[in-house]
Formats: C-alpha cells, structure tokens, sequence
C-alpha cells in the first residue's frame, strides 16, 4: 500500500473532520493548528504535481508525545515535563520528507510508562470499541487514532508491549521493528536500551513500509543499528506456540480464538509445534520485577524526585511509584539480572530452535477502565506476559488483528530473532490471506433465512459437519428465531452444522455482521479439527431452551 492514494488536502480536510466527528479529547494533547495543515498539505500536493517521489504524500500521521515534533511541545504525558524541540525526532522527519502530515501529538500512559492508557493527567484514552474499557498502553492515543480512522498511520514506543497491546484492543496493526533499526534520536527515553519507535496502521503493508521509510543511521543515535538481511520464507514454515499451560488465565474466549488463529497458521501452510517458552516469560518478568526497573529512574527520576508536590496531580501517583522504585537497585543487582538475562537469552533460543517465529496471543485480556482503576498494578502487569521479553531479549515483534471475540478484538502476536522484521511482515500477511473456516448451526445454514449472508461474502460450502460430544444448543428467545450453540466440556452432546470457507475479507465481512447475542469463537468438530464458529454469549441463554437433544437446528425446526 504504498504510493500516493489521495492527495494531501484531501487527507487533511478528512482527518479534521473525523476528529470532530469522534469527539474524542482525550487522545490528544496537543493538534496543529488547521491553518498549519492546510499549508504543508499544499505544499506537498505542489511538491507531487512537480514531479518529486512522496511515497508517503496523501496520509496523515499522530505521533505519540514523547516523540519531538517542531512546532509543538513535547511532554512526555506531563506538563511540568514538557519543552519546545527544536528538531523533528529522526522517525518523524523521515516520514514528513515522505510526504505525510503529522496531525498532532497524542496522549499515552506518563513517561511511557504502562500498558493500560489510564496513567494520563490529560484522561485516561477509552477503547475504539468499547469507550467503558481500557485502550491499552502506553501508546493509547495513537492506537486509537488510528483505530477510529482519524489518521492513516500513528507512531508509537514500545519497551514492554506499548506499540503491540493497543494495536491488539483496537483491531490495527502494531509493527514492533528489532532494536536499533529506526533511531530513537529525539524520543524522551522510558528505557534507553530499550526502546523501539514502532508504527501503529489498519493495513500491514503501510505499517511495514512506513518502517522501512525511518530505518537506516542517523549519525546521532549510538544504539543505532542496520539490517542487511533479507530472509525469505520458506513454504513449510515452522511455527512455535506456547504449552497450553502457558496459555492460562486468559480471557473468557481468547484461548479457544487463539486455537482458531493457530488452526488458520496451519491452513495458511504453517506446522506448528507447541515449544517451551518459559525461560521468555521468566525474561519478562524481570523487566519490572529486578533491576531493568533502575533505567526508567535514569530517564526521568529525577524529574520526578525534583516535582515530588505534584504526585497525585501532573504525576501519576502510579508512574511516580515504578520510577522512582529504580532508585533502590544497586549496581551488584542489575550485573546480576543481566547475567541471569544472558541465560534465559539461551535457553529460549533453544526453545525456539527450527522455528521461524513464535506465534502468541498480543495480550491476555481486555480489562473496563474500573477493573484498572480498582487494581492499577495487578491489572497492568497481566497484559505485558507475551510482551515485555521481546527487547530484553533483542526480538522483532508485529500484532495483527485476528478476530473478534463477545464484539471486542482479538490480536494475535508473531515474535522472532533481531532482523527478522521481514520474515515476521511475510508471516503475517500469509496469515491474513489464508482461507477462514466457518462453522454455522442456525439460520446461516444452506435454505436457510441468512444464509444469503454467507453467499454474497463470497462463502463457499465445503461441507456437512458435526461438533465433539462437548456441547449444548439452544433454542434463543430472539425474533427471528436463531440457535446458540455453547461450549461445555464432558456430558454435552454432537451439534450438526456446515462448514463454509471464505477468503480472509470475506470471513471478515461474516464477523462483523454477526448479531448479539450471538459471538465468534472456536469450535472442535468431529474430524479433530478446530474451526471459527457462531457461539452464544451466557446473556443469550436467559429464556432459551435446551434442545441438545435434537442434535441440530433443522432437526428443531422438524419437530416444532
């Protein structure tokens, strides 16, 4: 998706628009003036018509603001914190010499500290989806300007998930690149050896060639790094995935949409083999809980220490807390968790020996703004599992949407060696054009009232099919009459429906008009495989009937 598709008035005019549309504040803290833009979109439109190459000319991008931007403030998510840059940030100039217009500068958890997107004296940013649940963080503000179709592009930072979690809570794309490759000169630090600019998109190609625009040296940035590798992938690719222990305590439905997800890797030509990871979720766990924690208070400690009046007003009580806990590691400490990291940085190698990637869920769960406000910690620290090892231990990282569980996004996550950037851009577009499998029981079936749905989606039946004895089925209290069909473990009964195969625009099409009460979620059939299919939320079952014993909706439809 490269080239110019619109000019650069044209995008302007749009993007002003969708921001009064939205009417979402709190993903800003500060936007050009409309004058500004209208200007330097036509400048650029001049600079296109006279024959110059903007491969980026026609997009609009929101940079996350603790990423300088000339002629707006910088504060890192704190007022006492913020200055006036002099420069654009190396990422950002690059990608203005391209021909996209930066926006404004959005909000994020304080200090780039957080994967929530409620550690903001500017608001806690709400969910594109769901305005009751979290955004993620700390790049909230670009997630969801992205997500809300305000800008074609945003860019983030990620030290421990911050470019991948909002990306998999608001449906896009979050593009992770190994450390090094876009130099972080002009990006207040969260972690100096740590960060990443990444780059938030709804279409791979774009997140990716948005990436490839700001990679290479800028001469000031001495953890700077090139990447001269250009890996294909093979067509028998391996796939790594966690033990399914190591997949517990995620949420209502992501274990069964991650086993769709896994069944659509091995649809898409992928094996998949389930490996070990737990010297990377031992990785993680020191990020926060050993030493690491002392370079956040190198950042900006004493910032904090220097306006400690104003914890619990312009600083985050809970930011304030994890920075200036740094302070306390003595230098014995961290030369120890770097040892123990040297470790855990071999045996996951090992663990992943053979693998082209490791294939994860993004995060673990999608809490409400109250469930963090009740337990900001314990909330925070249970969507970094998958996350945070990834720079420790020097990885490429990229999250892509991967379907919908009761309404909300689901994303799942590639993570693989430093430079492998490409090979993960390759698996995951071979994921998204991978045919998608349906299973539908009610009135999508063939004859039936919406299985016109199916048909213009571009659906093709593949054939008759029938659960695992694991589930029951229900007659639901709806108009027009449909089905629920609800997992259930040992003593349900075999459910018949139809298998259906779409391409992955087509299946996405059929998932979007799914109704409530109804979700999509995985379904294991007769012949051992897992497919998508049309499962009941709990809230559908009150006043429905139980009619397992009839084994299917046509046999219902029968008898009645």
């Amino acid at each position: 998706m490269t080239g110019r598709h619109t000019t650069a008035r044209t995008a302007v005019d749009r993007a002003l628009a969708r921001i009064a549309d939205v009417e979402r504040p709190e993903i800003w803290i500060s936007l050009r003036d409309a004058q500004d833009l209208v200007a330097e979109a036509a400048a650029v439109d001049a600079r296109v018509e006279a024959g110059e190459d903007l491969p980026l000319a026609g997009l609009t991008v929101a940079v996350k603001d603790n990423i300088d931007v000339a002629g707006l403030p910088t504060t890192a998510g704190s007022a006492s914190f913020s200055y006036e840059p002099a420069a654009d940030a190396t990422a950002v100039a690059r990608l203005r010499a391209a021909g996209a217009i930066v926006v404004g500068k959005t909000n994020l958890d304080q200090f780039a500290t957080g994967l929530v997107g409620t550690r903001s004296p500017f608001g806690a940013v709400r969910n594109a989806w769901d305005p009751a649940r979290i955004s993620g963080g700390s790049s909230s503000g670009s997630g969801v300007a992205v997500a809300l179709g305000i800008v074609d592009l945003a860019l983030g930072t990620d030290t421990a998930g911050s470019g991948r979690v909002p990306a998999a809570l608001n449906g896009i794309v979050g593009v992770k690149p190994t450390k090094g490759l876009v130099p972080t000169t002009g990006v207040v630090p969260a972690c100096r050896t740590q960060d990443v600019v990444t780059v938030f998109a709804r279409d791979l190609q774009l997140a990716r060639t948005a990436v490839e625009t700001m990679t290479g040296l800028d001469g000031r940035d001495p953890l700077a790094r090139t990447d001269a590798a250009h890996a294909a992938l093979p067509p028998r690719a391996r796939l790594a995935v966690p033990l399914p222990a190591q997949l517990d305590g995620l949420a209502a439905g992501w274990r069964e949409a991650f086993e769709a997800a896994v069944s659509t890797a091995r649809s898409a030509g992928f094996e998949v083999v389930e490996r070990d990871i737990s010297a990377l979720l031992d990785a993680a766990r020191l990020l926060y809980e050993g030493a690491f924690v002392a370079e956040r208070y190198s950042a900006v400690g004493a910032h904090i220490d220097e306006h400690r009046e104003q914890i619990g007003g312009d600083l985050d009580p809970t930011v304030a807390g994890i920075i200036r806990a740094g302070a306390a590691p003595a230098a014995h400490e961290l030369f120890a968790d770097m040892e123990r990291l040297d470790e855990l940085r071999l045996r996951g190698a090992e663990a992943l020996e053979g693998c082209a990637a490791l294939l994860t869920p993004t995060t673990t769960w999608h809490p409400t703004l109250a469930e963090v406000a009740a337990e900001p910690i314990a909330a925070n620290s249970r969507m970094g599992r998958f996350t945070n090892f990834a720079n420790l231990l020097d990885m490429a990282a990229l999250a892509v949407p991967s379907g919908l569980v009761d309404g909300l996004p689901f994303g799942i996550m590639v993570t693989g060696p430093a430079f492998t950037d490409r090979v993960l851009a390759q698996i995951a577009q071979r994921f998204q054009a991978a045919p998608r499998r349906l299973f539908v029981v009610g009135a999508h079936l063939t004859g039936e009232p919406l299985n016109r749905q199916l048909v213009s989606a571009g659906g093709r039946l593949v054939g008759a099919a029938s659960t695992v004895g694991e589930y029951t089925f229900h007659a639901l209290a709806t108009t027009p009459p449909k089905p629920g069909l609800v997992h259930t473990g040992s003593g349900g009964a075999t459910i018949a429906g139809e298998v259906w195969e779409f391409s992955a625009e087509g299946f996405a099409a059929v998932v979007d008009a799914v109704p409530p009460p109804l979700a999509i979620g995985s379904v294991s059939l007769a012949d051992g495989t897992r497919v998508a299919g049309f499962l009941a939320t709990p809230a559908a079952l009150e006043g429905a009937v139980d009619i397992s014993a009839r084994g299917g909706w046509r046999a219902h439809l029968a008898a009645v």
